[in-house]
């Protein structure tokens, strides 16, 4: 397949294997608590809700959590994806925190890290959870190998993160090739460059339509429309401006997480709301259905 040389805007056709043009995901749901407050307060609204994600990294979740998590996402038809950990923030490296290292923090550092995070998937898909969010390369090949191989389950989803943040239609197919099964883009890509990105790869786009300030800061609610239109088919992310980094989280700012999570559902639903004014003829996946293209826990 060619890579186009100019961005220009083309009305996407490709869609969701259950035949949708997008779905909505709450990001930094950091535990199955979150992940019950974001239920709870999605059904009070009628937010709809097909996938949460996690990013403190899965080595910070007990075996139980985990187990919830999988209970939680099974019982109501929602995929659950989680970061995979150590990464070379969590290292002896000080390369991550030079001026050039912003997104080095992400990447796995070293053969042992890559042992590790291999370890943290397979200990995921044994409690239950079918997806993942990866921020290097290297590992998502290794994974995407590991699957395809029948040593992980042939039905794991790989997410690769926004801090990779691919920016044009060559990195984003490689990407797809080296096994992502959908792709976080950089957050400020103009709707002809997310055309651009479409006409190339068949992989759902991952995009923040209001970014954390980390990732830019951007709030683009208005063009969320116009998004589905021509990068269909897209996961609608909402990360919260004006709100802090909280990985790796824990008890010690257990509430700042909740109420960042409650934030971040009535985000979606003010999103949500604003597509059915300017694109009522959209068509958003049913919350629930399990698609065969959705992570869905599998618990036994």
């Amino acid at each position: 397949m060619s890579i186009p040389t100019s961005d220009t805007l083309t009305t996407s056709e490709k869609r969701f294997a259950d035949g949708a043009q997008y779905r909505i995901e709450i990001p930094s749901t950091e535990s199955p608590e979150a992940f019950k407050i974001a239920i709870d307060e999605a059904d009070r609204i009628g937010c709809p809700v097909h996938r949460v994600s996690q990013g403190s990294g899965i080595q910070m979740l007990s075996d139980d959590q985990i187990r919830e998590y999988s209970h939680i996402g099974a019982d109501r038809g929602i995929e659950v994806c989680l970061f995979t950990m150590p990464r070379a923030g969590f290292d002896v490296g000080g390369m991550w925190n030079a001026p050039a290292g912003k997104f080095i923090q992400w990447q796995v550092r070293g053969a042992d890290q890559l042992r590790y995070s291999i370890d943290e998937v397979k200990r995921a898909c044994d409690l239950g959870i079918r997806s993942f969010l990866l921020a290097d390369i290297g590992l998502i090949e290794m994974v995407s190998d590991l699957r395809n191989s029948g040593e992980l389950p042939k039905n794991l989803i790989i997410k690769s993160s926004a801090v990779i943040a691919p920016a044009n239609p060559a990195s984003c197919k490689i990407l797809e090739r080296l096994g992502s099964d959908t792709i976080n883009v950089a957050t400020d890509l103009t709707l002809p460059q997310l055309s651009a990105i479409r006409s190339v790869t068949s992989a759902p786009i991952d995009m923040y339509v209001e970014s954390p300030d980390g990732l830019g800061g951007f709030v683009r609610h208005h063009e969320t429309p116009d998004m589905i239109k021509y990068a269909s088919p897209l996961y609608i992310k909402l990360g919260l401006r004006n709100s802090p980094d909280i990985y790796p989280c824990g008890k010690h700012i257990e509430s700042l997480a909740h109420n960042l999570t409650l934030e971040r559902v009535r985000r979606s639903k003010l999103v949500y709301d604003l597509i059915q004014r300017q694109a009522p003829e959209a068509v958003m996946s049913v919350p629930g259905t399990s698609a065969s293209d959705l992570g869905v826990p599998e618990v036994a």
